[in-house]
C-alpha cells in the first residue's frame, strides 16, 4: 500500500511546526506544495526532492502527490496552518478514489486561528466561528449570509482571506454586516504574518477594523459582547470567575 502524508506545516515559522509533522516531513522522499509553502521549508529538509505547482493549480497537485506515491516514493503533500482547515485534505481524499491502492495520513498543524490567537492574547475563550472572505469558490452571497447568521449569534468571528487586490473592501462590507448584530464598540484584533518575520498585531474597536488596510497575510478576529481588552491584549472571558 503506497502512503502521501498530508501535513499542516504551521503558520510558517519552523519552531511552529508539530514535532509529528516535522518527523513526517522528514521520512519522507518527495514533498509537494504550493510555491510559498516550499520555500517555507525547503531550508528545514536538505536532501529532499521538492515538486510545486502555482495557485489554483491544486487538483494537479493532488494528482501529481499521487503519481509520485504509485512510484513508489514516500510522499508529504504540504499545506499551511491545518490541512483540514482551508487546507488540501477534503480535495485529496476526493482524488484519492482514483487511487484505491494509496493510503492518506492526516498530520494536523496550527491553523491561522489558533496561530493569531496566542499573539493577540486570549479571543477564542469561548464559542468561535471561522469565515473566508474569498469569493473564490464561495459566492458572496453566501458569505454575507453566515457574517449575518454569526453576529446574530454574537459568536467570536475569525476571518480568513480578508482582502485581496480584487477584494479590497470586503473586509469593511463584513464589518457592516458585523455592526446590524455587535456594537461598533465591539474589541476586534488583527493579525499579520503570523509567526513569520514581521509579525504585527494590533488590538482595537469594530468601527476602526471597518477602516483598516488589511491583506492576504492578515487574519482578522471579531469580539463576541463580552470580549474586552486587557493590558493590550483581546481576551474574551469563559465565565470561570461567574461558577
Amino acid at each position: 500500500m503506497n502512503k502521501i502524508y498530508v501535513v499542516g506545516i504551521g503558520p510558517g515559522a519552523y519552531e511552529k511546526m508539530t514535532i509529528e509533522a516535522a518527523r513526517a516531513l522528514e521520512k519522507c522522499d518527495v514533498i509537494i506544495g504550493y510555491t510559498v509553502y516550499i520555500d517555507l521549508v525547503k531550508d528545514h529538509f536538505p536532501g529532499k526532492t521538492f515538486l510545486s505547482t502555482p495557485m489554483k493549480k491544486e487538483k494537479e497537485r493532488c494528482v501529481l502527490a499521487f503519481e509520485e506515491a504509485t512510484k513508489g516514493q514516500e510522499v508529504a503533500m504540504i499545506c499551511s496552518g491545518d490541512a483540514g482547515v482551508y487546507g488540501m485534505a477534503g480535495l485529496m481524499y476526493e482524488v484519492s478514489v482514483n487511487y484505491p491502492d494509496t493510503e492518506l495520513e492526516i498530520i494536523p498543524g496550527v491553523t491561522a486561528a489558533t496561530g493569531g490567537a496566542a499573539v493577540l492574547g486570549a479571543p477564542l475563550i469561548h464559542d468561535f466561528c471561522l469565515i473566508s472572505l474569498s469569493d473564490l469558490l464561495t459566492p458572496w452571497e453566501l458569505i454575507e449570509r453566515r457574517l449575518e447568521d454569526a453576529a446574530h449569534g454574537d459568536f467570536v468571528i475569525c476571518l480568513y482571506n480578508p482582502s485581496s487586490v480584487k477584494r479590497h473592501d470586503y473586509l469593511l462590507k463584513a464589518c457592516d454586516i458585523m455592526m446590524r448584530h455587535k456594537s461598533p464598540d465591539t474589541v476586534c484584533g488583527i493579525v499579520s504574518n503570523i509567526g513569520r518575520e514581521g509579525e504585527s498585531m494590533k488590538v482595537m474597536s469594530l468601527r476602526e477594523l471597518r477602516d483598516t488596510e488589511v491583506d492576504m497575510f492578515t487574519t482578522v478576529f471579531i469580539g463576541n459582547s463580552s470580549t474586552k481588552e486587557i493590558k493590550g491584549r483581546m481576551v474574551t472571558p469563559r465565565g470561570y470567575r461567574n461558577v
